[in-house]
Protein backbone atom coordinates (compact mmCIF):
# COMPACT_ATOMS: atom_id res chain seq x y z
CA UNK A 1 0.00 0.00 0.00
CA UNK A 2 1.30 3.31 -0.86
CA UNK A 3 1.33 6.06 2.00
CA UNK A 4 -0.04 9.21 0.77
CA UNK A 5 2.47 12.45 0.95
CA UNK A 6 2.20 14.41 3.93
CA UNK A 7 2.35 18.37 4.32
CA UNK A 8 4.84 18.97 7.40
CA UNK A 9 6.73 21.82 6.42
CA UNK A 10 6.37 24.97 4.91
CA UNK A 11 7.91 24.13 1.54
CA UNK A 12 5.58 21.18 1.37
CA UNK A 13 2.96 23.52 1.44
CA UNK A 14 4.59 25.75 -0.82
CA UNK A 15 5.34 22.79 -3.40
CA UNK A 16 1.68 20.95 -2.93
CA UNK A 17 0.12 24.70 -4.09
CA UNK A 18 2.15 25.40 -7.03
CA UNK A 19 0.86 21.73 -8.26
CA UNK A 20 -2.38 22.97 -7.12
CA UNK A 21 -2.05 25.79 -9.36
CA UNK A 22 -0.71 23.26 -12.37
CA UNK A 23 -3.67 20.87 -11.27
CA UNK A 24 -6.54 24.06 -11.90
CA UNK A 25 -4.67 24.89 -15.13
CA UNK A 26 -4.43 21.52 -16.62
CA UNK A 27 -8.12 21.58 -16.68
CA UNK A 28 -8.51 24.57 -18.59
CA UNK A 29 -7.05 23.61 -22.44
CA UNK A 30 -9.88 20.72 -22.60
CA UNK A 31 -12.40 22.45 -21.44
CA UNK A 32 -11.25 25.03 -24.40
CA UNK A 33 -11.68 22.66 -27.04
CA UNK A 34 -14.94 21.28 -25.94
CA UNK A 35 -16.50 24.68 -25.41
CA UNK A 36 -14.64 26.46 -28.74
CA UNK A 37 -15.89 22.52 -30.40
CA UNK A 38 -19.53 23.27 -30.01
CA UNK A 39 -22.08 25.24 -32.07
CA UNK A 40 -23.39 27.05 -29.06
CA UNK A 41 -26.57 28.23 -31.14
CA UNK A 42 -27.43 24.38 -30.97
CA UNK A 43 -26.13 23.69 -27.79
CA UNK A 44 -26.88 26.66 -25.47
CA UNK A 45 -26.89 23.72 -22.03
CA UNK A 46 -23.93 22.22 -23.12
CA UNK A 47 -21.90 25.86 -23.93
CA UNK A 48 -23.35 27.09 -20.70
CA UNK A 49 -22.38 24.78 -18.62
CA UNK A 50 -18.81 24.75 -19.97
CA UNK A 51 -18.19 27.77 -20.08
CA UNK A 52 -19.54 28.51 -16.10
CA UNK A 53 -16.73 25.33 -15.46
CA UNK A 54 -14.41 27.17 -17.32
CA UNK A 55 -14.77 30.33 -15.49
CA UNK A 56 -14.42 28.77 -12.03
CA UNK A 57 -11.32 26.61 -12.60
CA UNK A 58 -9.64 29.76 -13.31
CA UNK A 59 -11.03 31.07 -10.28
CA UNK A 60 -9.64 28.04 -8.61
CA UNK A 61 -5.97 28.77 -10.20
CA UNK A 62 -6.19 32.37 -8.96
CA UNK A 63 -7.35 30.96 -5.13
CA UNK A 64 -4.80 28.37 -5.82
CA UNK A 65 -1.82 31.52 -6.38
CA UNK A 66 -3.54 33.76 -3.30
CA UNK A 67 -2.74 30.43 -1.45
CA UNK A 68 1.00 30.31 -2.40
CA UNK A 69 1.33 34.06 -2.26
CA UNK A 70 0.02 33.95 1.01
CA UNK A 71 2.48 31.81 2.46
CA UNK A 72 5.10 33.04 1.02
CA UNK A 73 5.71 31.34 -2.05
CA UNK A 74 6.05 32.56 -6.05
CA UNK A 75 3.20 30.77 -8.17
CA UNK A 76 5.20 29.81 -11.62
CA UNK A 77 2.59 29.73 -14.61
CA UNK A 78 4.54 30.98 -17.62
CA UNK A 79 6.64 27.51 -17.50
CA UNK A 80 6.94 24.60 -19.66
CA UNK A 81 5.50 22.51 -17.11
CA UNK A 82 1.96 23.77 -17.71
CA UNK A 83 1.80 22.60 -20.83
CA UNK A 84 2.98 19.06 -21.26
CA UNK A 85 1.96 17.19 -24.60
CA UNK A 86 -1.42 15.74 -24.69
CA UNK A 87 -2.79 12.83 -23.63
CA UNK A 88 -1.48 13.36 -20.06
CA UNK A 89 -2.14 13.03 -16.41
CA UNK A 90 -3.95 15.41 -14.15
CA UNK A 91 -0.47 16.80 -12.61
CA UNK A 92 0.77 14.64 -9.37
CA UNK A 93 -2.17 12.55 -9.71
CA UNK A 94 -3.33 9.45 -9.98
CA UNK A 95 -2.59 7.95 -13.60
CA UNK A 96 -6.41 6.76 -14.37
CA UNK A 97 -6.90 11.14 -14.06
CA UNK A 98 -5.58 11.57 -17.85
CA UNK A 99 -6.32 14.66 -20.10
CA UNK A 100 -6.79 14.92 -23.60
CA UNK A 101 -7.95 17.67 -26.00
CA UNK A 102 -11.12 16.34 -27.33
CA UNK A 103 -14.09 18.12 -29.29
CA UNK A 104 -17.29 17.80 -27.05
CA UNK A 105 -18.94 14.52 -27.06
CA UNK A 106 -19.85 11.68 -25.03
CA UNK A 107 -15.73 10.83 -24.83
CA UNK A 108 -15.05 14.88 -23.68
CA UNK A 109 -17.81 14.41 -21.29
CA UNK A 110 -16.75 11.16 -19.51
CA UNK A 111 -13.02 12.77 -19.16
CA UNK A 112 -14.70 15.70 -17.15
CA UNK A 113 -16.95 13.46 -15.18
CA UNK A 114 -13.54 11.58 -14.07
CA UNK A 115 -11.69 15.32 -13.53
CA UNK A 116 -14.31 16.29 -11.29
CA UNK A 117 -15.59 13.09 -9.80
CA UNK A 118 -16.53 13.73 -6.02
CA UNK A 119 -13.87 11.84 -3.24
CA UNK A 120 -15.79 8.70 -1.78
CA UNK A 121 -17.48 8.75 1.79
CA UNK A 122 -14.11 8.68 4.20
CA UNK A 123 -11.73 9.22 1.41
CA UNK A 124 -8.12 9.80 2.84
CA UNK A 125 -6.47 12.84 1.66
CA UNK A 126 -3.93 12.27 -0.20
CA UNK A 127 -0.81 14.93 -1.05
CA UNK A 128 0.13 12.68 -4.11
CA UNK A 129 -1.16 10.33 -6.76
CA UNK A 130 -4.52 11.46 -5.60
CA UNK A 131 -7.83 9.72 -6.96
CA UNK A 132 -10.30 12.78 -6.84
CA UNK A 133 -8.93 16.85 -6.60
CA UNK A 134 -11.09 16.67 -3.40
CA UNK A 135 -8.97 14.53 -1.97
CA UNK A 136 -5.91 16.52 -2.70
CA UNK A 137 -7.40 19.97 -1.39
CA UNK A 138 -7.97 17.84 1.97
CA UNK A 139 -4.21 17.16 2.47
CA UNK A 140 -3.79 20.46 1.56
CA UNK A 141 -6.33 21.61 4.21
CA UNK A 142 -4.78 18.89 6.69
CA UNK A 143 -1.04 20.50 5.84
CA UNK A 144 -2.31 24.35 6.58
CA UNK A 145 -3.85 23.17 10.26
CA UNK A 146 -0.74 21.42 11.39
CA UNK A 147 1.58 23.82 10.24
CA UNK A 148 -0.82 26.86 12.04
CA UNK A 149 -1.14 24.47 14.98
CA UNK A 150 2.44 23.76 15.33
CA UNK A 151 4.34 27.08 14.34
CA UNK A 152 1.36 29.98 14.49
CA UNK A 153 -0.50 31.60 11.94
CA UNK A 154 2.11 34.82 11.49
CA UNK A 155 5.35 31.81 10.76
CA UNK A 156 2.93 30.39 7.87
CA UNK A 157 1.40 33.47 6.66
CA UNK A 158 4.40 35.74 5.75
CA UNK A 159 3.33 37.23 2.36
CA UNK A 160 2.86 40.66 0.58
CA UNK A 161 -0.56 41.41 0.93
CA UNK A 162 0.20 43.88 -2.38
CA UNK A 163 0.52 40.20 -4.00
CA UNK A 164 -3.15 38.98 -3.24
CA UNK A 165 -5.90 39.38 -5.86
CA UNK A 166 -8.83 40.20 -5.44
CA UNK A 167 -12.44 40.20 -7.98
CA UNK A 168 -15.22 38.54 -9.79
CA UNK A 169 -15.09 36.38 -12.70
CA UNK A 170 -17.54 36.53 -15.31
CA UNK A 171 -19.89 33.26 -15.28
CA UNK A 172 -19.44 32.71 -11.62
CA UNK A 173 -21.30 33.47 -8.63
CA UNK A 174 -17.43 33.00 -6.52
CA UNK A 175 -15.33 35.92 -6.04
CA UNK A 176 -11.41 36.38 -5.40
CA UNK A 177 -10.77 37.29 -1.98
CA UNK A 178 -7.74 38.42 -0.31
CA UNK A 179 -6.21 35.32 1.69
CA UNK A 180 -3.75 36.42 4.93
CA UNK A 181 -4.95 34.00 7.21
CA UNK A 182 -6.31 30.85 8.09
CA UNK A 183 -9.84 31.20 8.21
CA UNK A 184 -9.33 33.02 4.51
CA UNK A 185 -7.31 29.78 3.40
CA UNK A 186 -9.70 27.55 4.20
CA UNK A 187 -12.31 29.32 2.96
CA UNK A 188 -10.76 29.46 -0.63
CA UNK A 189 -10.21 25.45 0.06
CA UNK A 190 -13.86 25.08 0.47
CA UNK A 191 -14.89 27.23 -2.51
CA UNK A 192 -12.53 25.31 -4.47
CA UNK A 193 -14.26 22.10 -3.50
CA UNK A 194 -17.83 22.93 -3.23
CA UNK A 195 -17.65 24.37 -6.57
CA UNK A 196 -16.36 20.96 -7.81
CA UNK A 197 -18.21 18.48 -5.99
CA UNK A 198 -20.75 19.69 -3.76
CA UNK A 199 -20.94 21.29 -0.33
CA UNK A 200 -21.03 18.29 1.13
CA UNK A 201 -20.02 14.59 -0.12
CA UNK A 202 -23.25 13.30 -1.83
CA UNK A 203 -24.63 16.62 -2.19
CA UNK A 204 -25.26 17.87 -4.93
CA UNK A 205 -25.27 21.78 -4.87
CA UNK A 206 -22.21 24.51 -4.62
CA UNK A 207 -23.79 26.92 -2.43
CA UNK A 208 -24.37 29.73 -5.00
CA UNK A 209 -26.44 30.88 -7.16
CA UNK A 210 -26.84 30.05 -10.99
CA UNK A 211 -25.40 32.86 -12.75
CA UNK A 212 -27.25 31.84 -16.20
CA UNK A 213 -30.71 31.05 -14.31
CA UNK A 214 -30.71 33.02 -10.97
CA UNK A 215 -33.64 31.72 -10.74
CA UNK A 216 -32.24 28.65 -9.61
CA UNK A 217 -29.18 27.21 -7.02
CA UNK A 218 -26.26 26.20 -9.15
CA UNK A 219 -24.96 22.87 -9.12
CA UNK A 220 -21.03 21.44 -8.51
CA UNK A 221 -19.21 20.88 -11.52
CA UNK A 222 -19.39 17.14 -11.85
CA UNK A 223 -23.55 17.54 -11.90
CA UNK A 224 -23.46 19.92 -14.05
CA UNK A 225 -21.82 17.25 -16.69
CA UNK A 226 -24.13 14.67 -14.89
CA UNK A 227 -26.84 17.25 -16.49
CA UNK A 228 -25.60 17.14 -19.82
CA UNK A 229 -25.11 13.30 -20.25
CA UNK A 230 -28.92 12.42 -18.70
CA UNK A 231 -30.09 15.44 -20.87
CA UNK A 232 -32.30 16.33 -17.49
CA UNK A 233 -31.53 18.82 -14.80
CA UNK A 234 -31.47 18.95 -10.97
CA UNK A 235 -34.16 19.95 -8.65
CA UNK A 236 -35.04 20.75 -4.89
CA UNK A 237 -34.87 17.24 -3.74
CA UNK A 238 -32.86 15.67 -6.31
CA UNK A 239 -29.78 13.92 -4.54
CA UNK A 240 -26.74 12.41 -6.21
CA UNK A 241 -28.15 8.81 -5.73
CA UNK A 242 -31.47 9.81 -7.48
CA UNK A 243 -29.98 11.68 -10.62
CA UNK A 244 -31.31 14.68 -12.52
CA UNK A 245 -35.18 14.69 -12.48
CA UNK A 246 -35.84 17.91 -13.08
CA UNK A 247 -36.78 19.56 -17.01
CA UNK A 248 -35.47 18.00 -19.59
CA UNK A 249 -32.50 20.44 -21.86
CA UNK A 250 -31.41 18.88 -25.26
CA UNK A 251 -27.45 18.41 -26.18
CA UNK A 252 -27.23 17.25 -29.89
CA UNK A 253 -23.64 15.85 -29.85
CA UNK A 254 -23.68 16.50 -33.79
CA UNK A 255 -23.43 20.06 -33.66
CA UNK A 256 -20.08 20.00 -33.01
CA UNK A 257 -17.52 20.76 -35.15
CA UNK A 258 -15.46 17.30 -35.58
CA UNK A 259 -11.64 18.72 -34.15
CA UNK A 260 -8.80 15.92 -34.71
CA UNK A 261 -8.06 14.49 -30.90
CA UNK A 262 -5.25 15.34 -29.45
CA UNK A 263 -3.55 17.80 -32.33
CA UNK A 264 -0.14 17.94 -33.17
CA UNK A 265 2.53 20.97 -34.52
CA UNK A 266 3.99 17.44 -36.18
CA UNK A 267 0.56 16.61 -37.59
CA UNK A 268 1.59 19.33 -40.64
CA UNK A 269 4.65 20.55 -42.33
CA UNK A 270 5.82 23.72 -41.01
CA UNK A 271 4.38 26.89 -42.93
CA UNK A 272 1.28 25.15 -43.86
CA UNK A 273 -1.92 26.64 -43.12
CA UNK A 274 -2.44 24.98 -40.44
CA UNK A 275 0.61 25.21 -38.67
CA UNK A 276 0.35 28.96 -38.64
CA UNK A 277 -2.68 29.10 -37.51
CA UNK A 278 -1.61 26.53 -34.81
CA UNK A 279 1.50 28.68 -34.06
CA UNK A 280 -0.49 32.04 -33.70
CA UNK A 281 -2.87 30.22 -31.78
CA UNK A 282 0.37 28.96 -29.10
CA UNK A 283 1.80 32.39 -28.72
CA UNK A 284 -1.04 34.11 -27.93
CA UNK A 285 -1.77 31.50 -25.45
CA UNK A 286 1.91 32.13 -24.46
CA UNK A 287 0.52 35.43 -23.89
CA UNK A 288 -1.91 34.44 -21.33
CA UNK A 289 0.27 32.64 -19.29
CA UNK A 290 3.13 35.51 -19.37
CA UNK A 291 0.18 38.43 -18.06
CA UNK A 292 -1.10 35.40 -15.78
CA UNK A 293 2.76 34.80 -14.30
CA UNK A 294 2.99 38.86 -13.52
CA UNK A 295 -0.39 39.43 -12.01
CA UNK A 296 0.31 36.93 -9.44
CA UNK A 297 3.89 37.89 -8.97
CA UNK A 298 3.21 41.75 -8.07
CA UNK A 299 1.07 42.87 -11.01
CA UNK A 300 -2.55 42.26 -10.02
CA UNK A 301 -4.34 44.85 -11.79
CA UNK A 302 -3.23 42.56 -14.96
CA UNK A 303 -5.68 40.24 -14.30
CA UNK A 304 -7.99 42.06 -16.06
CA UNK A 305 -5.66 42.20 -18.83
CA UNK A 306 -4.85 38.31 -19.05
CA UNK A 307 -8.73 37.53 -18.87
CA UNK A 308 -9.45 39.69 -22.15
CA UNK A 309 -6.34 38.02 -23.96
CA UNK A 310 -7.74 34.84 -23.20
CA UNK A 311 -10.87 35.90 -24.81
CA UNK A 312 -8.51 36.44 -28.13
CA UNK A 313 -8.17 32.85 -28.49
CA UNK A 314 -11.75 31.63 -29.39
CA UNK A 315 -11.75 32.80 -32.72
CA UNK A 316 -7.94 31.61 -33.11
CA UNK A 317 -9.45 28.15 -31.86
CA UNK A 318 -12.95 28.19 -34.21
CA UNK A 319 -11.11 29.32 -37.29
CA UNK A 320 -8.73 26.01 -36.70
CA UNK A 321 -12.05 24.39 -36.34
CA UNK A 322 -13.38 25.05 -38.91
CA UNK A 323 -10.33 24.35 -41.40
CA UNK A 324 -10.46 20.28 -42.49
CA UNK A 325 -6.66 18.85 -41.33
CA UNK A 326 -6.81 16.15 -44.24
CA UNK A 327 -7.38 13.70 -41.84
CA UNK A 328 -11.67 13.54 -42.06
CA UNK A 329 -11.64 15.66 -38.80
CA UNK A 330 -11.01 19.24 -38.85
CA UNK A 331 -7.87 21.17 -37.01
CA UNK A 332 -7.43 22.22 -33.58
CA UNK A 333 -5.16 23.68 -31.29
CA UNK A 334 -1.98 22.36 -29.61
CA UNK A 335 -1.41 24.03 -26.48
CA UNK A 336 2.15 24.08 -27.19
CA UNK A 337 4.40 26.00 -24.75
CA UNK A 338 6.12 28.81 -26.99
CA UNK A 339 9.38 29.90 -24.59
CA UNK A 340 9.46 33.54 -24.08
CA UNK A 341 12.65 33.90 -26.44
CA UNK A 342 10.72 32.72 -29.30
CA UNK A 343 7.46 35.37 -28.49
CA UNK A 344 8.52 38.37 -30.66
CA UNK A 345 7.37 40.81 -28.81
CA UNK A 346 8.74 39.33 -25.27
CA UNK A 347 12.23 40.36 -26.14
CA UNK A 348 14.55 42.09 -23.49
CA UNK A 349 14.04 43.07 -20.32
CA UNK A 350 14.54 45.86 -17.95
CA UNK A 351 12.61 49.15 -18.43
CA UNK A 352 10.68 48.53 -21.43
CA UNK A 353 7.33 49.52 -23.33
CA UNK A 354 5.85 46.21 -25.16
CA UNK A 355 2.76 46.55 -27.86
CA UNK A 356 0.85 43.77 -27.32
CA UNK A 357 -0.64 42.17 -30.87
CA UNK A 358 -4.17 43.86 -31.29
CA UNK A 359 -3.85 44.89 -27.27
CA UNK A 360 -2.66 47.00 -25.07
CA UNK A 361 0.75 48.08 -24.12
CA UNK A 362 2.54 46.40 -21.52
CA UNK A 363 5.36 48.17 -19.43
CA UNK A 364 7.72 46.95 -17.64
CA UNK A 365 10.50 47.51 -14.93
CA UNK A 366 8.15 49.94 -12.82
CA UNK A 367 8.51 53.08 -15.53
CA UNK A 368 6.82 56.33 -13.75
CA UNK A 369 3.67 57.04 -15.34
CA UNK A 370 2.47 61.08 -14.70
CA UNK A 371 0.20 63.84 -16.62
CA UNK A 372 1.38 66.52 -18.45
CA UNK A 373 -0.90 69.40 -19.46
CA UNK A 374 -0.02 71.77 -22.46
CA UNK A 375 0.26 75.29 -21.25
CA UNK A 376 -0.80 77.97 -24.26
CA UNK A 377 -0.62 81.60 -24.42
CA UNK A 378 -3.71 83.95 -24.33
CA UNK A 379 -3.74 83.85 -28.09
CA UNK A 380 -3.52 79.79 -28.21
CA UNK A 381 0.10 79.48 -28.47
CA UNK A 382 1.89 76.49 -27.16
CA UNK A 383 3.82 77.03 -24.22
CA UNK A 384 5.21 74.84 -22.11
CA UNK A 385 4.07 71.58 -19.94
CA UNK A 386 3.04 71.10 -16.46
CA UNK A 387 3.90 67.73 -15.23
CA UNK A 388 1.32 66.29 -12.51
CA UNK A 389 1.57 64.19 -9.57
CA UNK A 390 2.52 60.62 -10.39
CA UNK A 391 -0.19 57.77 -11.00
CA UNK A 392 -0.19 54.68 -9.12
CA UNK A 393 1.16 51.76 -10.81
CA UNK A 394 2.66 48.41 -10.32
CA UNK A 395 5.96 47.02 -11.42
CA UNK A 396 4.10 46.01 -14.28
CA UNK A 397 1.42 47.67 -15.79
CA UNK A 398 -0.70 47.62 -18.87
CA UNK A 399 -2.18 51.53 -20.46
CA UNK A 400 -4.73 51.20 -23.27
CA UNK A 401 -4.16 51.26 -26.91
CA UNK A 402 -7.23 50.97 -28.21
CA UNK A 403 -8.16 54.35 -27.33
CA UNK A 404 -12.07 52.67 -25.52
CA UNK A 405 -10.63 52.11 -22.17
CA UNK A 406 -13.29 53.03 -19.00
CA UNK A 407 -10.42 53.43 -17.07
CA UNK A 408 -8.21 55.53 -19.04
CA UNK A 409 -5.38 55.61 -19.14
CA UNK A 410 -5.34 51.91 -18.32
CA UNK A 411 -6.22 48.75 -19.81
CA UNK A 412 -9.61 47.03 -19.29
CA UNK A 413 -9.66 44.52 -22.31
CA UNK A 414 -12.39 46.54 -24.12
CA UNK A 415 -10.16 45.66 -27.36
CA UNK A 416 -11.16 42.30 -27.33
CA UNK A 417 -14.86 43.13 -27.77
CA UNK A 418 -14.51 45.74 -29.78
CA UNK A 419 -11.98 43.88 -32.27
CA UNK A 420 -9.07 46.33 -31.77
CA UNK A 421 -6.71 45.79 -35.24
CA UNK A 422 -3.51 47.08 -33.58
CA UNK A 423 -1.03 46.33 -37.00
CA UNK A 424 2.22 47.94 -36.51
CA UNK A 425 2.66 50.84 -39.63
CA UNK A 426 5.64 52.98 -38.10
CA UNK A 427 8.79 53.36 -39.44
CA UNK A 428 11.81 51.40 -38.97
CA UNK A 429 14.23 53.66 -40.82
CA UNK A 430 16.86 55.66 -38.18
CA UNK A 431 16.01 59.51 -37.75
CA UNK A 432 18.86 60.36 -39.52
CA UNK A 433 17.79 58.87 -42.70
CA UNK A 434 14.39 60.24 -42.72
CA UNK A 435 15.68 63.93 -41.21
CA UNK A 436 15.18 67.03 -43.31
CA UNK A 437 17.59 69.98 -41.76
CA UNK A 438 16.87 73.40 -41.78
CA UNK A 439 20.25 75.42 -41.31
CA UNK A 440 20.04 78.98 -39.47
CA UNK A 441 22.92 80.74 -37.84
CA UNK A 442 24.68 79.01 -34.70
CA UNK A 443 21.51 76.42 -34.72
CA UNK A 444 21.05 73.64 -37.08
CA UNK A 445 17.29 72.52 -37.50
CA UNK A 446 16.39 68.51 -38.23
CA UNK A 447 13.04 67.57 -38.41
CA UNK A 448 10.93 64.16 -39.53
CA UNK A 449 7.43 64.66 -40.55
CA UNK A 450 6.31 60.93 -39.83
CA UNK A 451 7.39 61.74 -36.52
CA UNK A 452 4.77 64.71 -35.84
CA UNK A 453 1.74 64.64 -33.64
CA UNK A 454 0.82 68.61 -34.02
CA UNK A 455 1.68 69.71 -30.54
CA UNK A 456 2.34 73.01 -32.15
CA UNK A 457 5.59 73.49 -30.65
CA UNK A 458 6.89 74.41 -33.40
CA UNK A 459 5.42 77.88 -34.05
CA UNK A 460 6.47 81.02 -32.46
CA UNK A 461 4.28 83.38 -31.53
CA UNK A 462 4.11 84.56 -35.10
CA UNK A 463 5.76 82.05 -37.63
CA UNK A 464 7.02 78.43 -38.04
CA UNK A 465 10.25 77.43 -36.62
CA UNK A 466 11.27 77.01 -40.27
CA UNK A 467 10.65 80.67 -40.92
CA UNK A 468 12.36 81.80 -37.43
CA UNK A 469 15.53 80.03 -38.24
CA UNK A 470 15.88 83.28 -41.47
CA UNK A 471 16.63 85.65 -38.08
CA UNK A 472 18.67 82.92 -35.55
CA UNK A 473 22.04 85.41 -35.63
CA UNK A 474 19.51 87.20 -33.02
CA UNK A 475 20.33 85.00 -29.34
CA UNK A 476 17.05 85.32 -28.44
CA UNK A 477 15.24 83.98 -31.22
CA UNK A 478 17.63 81.20 -31.59
CA UNK A 479 17.37 80.80 -27.75
CA UNK A 480 13.59 80.26 -28.63
CA UNK A 481 14.13 77.87 -31.72
CA UNK A 482 16.25 75.63 -28.80
CA UNK A 483 13.49 75.53 -26.23
CA UNK A 484 10.58 74.96 -28.31
CA UNK A 485 12.19 71.87 -29.80
CA UNK A 486 12.82 71.22 -26.60
CA UNK A 487 9.33 70.79 -25.84
CA UNK A 488 8.21 69.08 -28.81
CA UNK A 489 7.03 65.64 -27.58
CA UNK A 490 7.95 63.67 -30.46
CA UNK A 491 11.29 64.76 -31.03
CA UNK A 492 9.99 65.31 -34.39
CA UNK A 493 11.85 68.21 -34.49
CA UNK A 494 15.68 68.64 -32.93
CA UNK A 495 18.77 70.59 -33.20
CA UNK A 496 22.37 70.79 -33.02
CA UNK A 497 24.86 73.39 -33.21
CA UNK A 498 25.61 73.62 -36.70
CA UNK A 499 25.06 70.70 -39.46
CA UNK A 500 25.77 67.17 -38.97
CA UNK A 501 26.84 68.33 -35.47
CA UNK A 502 25.96 66.34 -32.05
CA UNK A 503 22.10 66.24 -31.44
CA UNK A 504 21.40 68.70 -28.56
CA UNK A 505 19.14 66.66 -26.47
CA UNK A 506 16.81 68.03 -23.47
CA UNK A 507 17.87 65.99 -20.15
CA UNK A 508 14.22 64.22 -19.66
CA UNK A 509 13.99 60.84 -17.15
CA UNK A 510 12.83 57.24 -18.12
CA UNK A 511 8.77 57.84 -17.68
CA UNK A 512 5.90 58.21 -19.55
CA UNK A 513 3.39 61.17 -19.51
CA UNK A 514 -0.28 61.15 -20.21
CA UNK A 515 -0.37 64.34 -22.58
CA UNK A 516 -3.44 66.50 -22.23
CA UNK A 517 -3.66 69.54 -24.50
CA UNK A 518 -5.64 72.45 -25.01
CA UNK A 519 -9.68 72.48 -24.00
CA UNK A 520 -9.00 68.85 -22.41
CA UNK A 521 -7.84 67.50 -25.58
CA UNK A 522 -6.39 63.70 -24.95
CA UNK A 523 -3.24 63.58 -26.66
CA UNK A 524 -0.70 60.70 -26.94
CA UNK A 525 1.48 58.74 -24.39
CA UNK A 526 4.98 60.56 -24.07
CA UNK A 527 8.09 58.44 -23.52
CA UNK A 528 11.15 60.07 -22.37
CA UNK A 529 14.64 58.87 -21.03
CA UNK A 530 15.59 56.28 -23.74
CA UNK A 531 12.88 53.87 -23.27
CA UNK A 532 12.96 51.10 -25.53
CA UNK A 533 9.99 50.51 -27.70
CA UNK A 534 9.13 47.18 -29.49
CA UNK A 535 6.80 46.65 -32.18
CA UNK A 536 4.20 43.64 -31.70
CA UNK A 537 6.68 41.73 -33.95
CA UNK A 538 9.36 42.26 -31.69
CA UNK A 539 11.38 44.73 -33.78
CA UNK A 540 12.22 47.92 -31.60
CA UNK A 541 11.28 51.09 -32.57
CA UNK A 542 15.18 53.47 -32.62
CA UNK A 543 15.34 54.13 -28.92
CA UNK A 544 14.89 57.78 -28.70
CA UNK A 545 15.19 60.22 -25.84
CA UNK A 546 11.58 61.37 -27.13
CA UNK A 547 8.63 59.29 -28.42
CA UNK A 548 5.04 59.43 -28.47
CA UNK A 549 2.78 56.49 -28.95
CA UNK A 550 -0.83 56.28 -30.12
CA UNK A 551 -3.52 55.87 -27.24
CA UNK A 552 -6.61 57.28 -29.78
CA UNK A 553 -6.48 54.05 -31.34
CA UNK A 554 -6.61 55.70 -34.57
CA UNK A 555 -3.23 56.67 -35.58
CA UNK A 556 -2.26 55.56 -38.81
CA UNK A 557 1.22 55.50 -38.00
CA UNK A 558 0.51 52.69 -34.82
CA UNK A 559 2.32 52.43 -32.22
CA UNK A 560 3.52 55.59 -32.54
CA UNK A 561 1.28 58.36 -32.58
CA UNK A 562 0.80 60.50 -35.47
CA UNK A 563 -2.02 63.19 -34.62
CA UNK A 564 -5.10 61.67 -35.37
CA UNK A 565 -6.53 62.25 -31.78
CA UNK A 566 -6.86 65.98 -32.76
CA UNK A 567 -8.58 65.30 -35.96
CA UNK A 568 -11.09 63.13 -33.72
CA UNK A 569 -11.01 65.22 -30.64
CA UNK A 570 -9.80 62.31 -28.24
CA UNK A 571 -11.06 62.54 -24.88
CA UNK A 572 -10.29 60.76 -21.92
CA UNK A 573 -14.01 60.93 -20.71
CA UNK A 574 -16.94 61.52 -22.88
CA UNK A 575 -17.98 65.10 -23.02
CA UNK A 576 -21.51 65.52 -21.36
CA UNK A 577 -24.15 65.86 -23.72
Amino acid sequence: MRTPARITTLDDLRVHLQWAIELEHATLPPYLCALYSLDATRNPAAAEVISSVFAEEMLHLALAANLLNAVGGRPRLDTPELLPPHPRRLPHSDPSLELALLPFGPQALDMFLRIEQPAPPGAPAEGDRYETIGQFYAAIEQGLRDLCDRLGEHAVFTGDPARQVTGGFRHTAGRLPAIQDLAGALAAVAEIVEQGEGTSRGEVWDGDQDVFHPDRDEVAHYYRFQELKAGRRYQRGDTAASGPTGEAITVDFTAVRPMRPNPRLTDHPLGSPVRVAQDKFNHTYGTVLHLLDETFNGSPALLTVAIASMFQLKAQAQDLMGTPDGSGASAGPTFDYVPPEQRAWHAGGGRRIVALPNGPYLLYGGIPLRRKTKIVSAEGKAVTWKTGEPLPTEDTYALCRCGQSSNKPFCDGTHVRIGFDGSDAAPLKPYRELQHVHDGVGVSAQRVGELCIHAAFCFGRTRPIAKMLDDSQDSDVRSDIMSRIDHCPSGSYSYALERGGETIEVDLPPAVSILEEEDGLASALWVTGAVAVLRTDGTPIETRNRVTLCRCGRSANKPLCDGTHRAIGFREEAPEQ
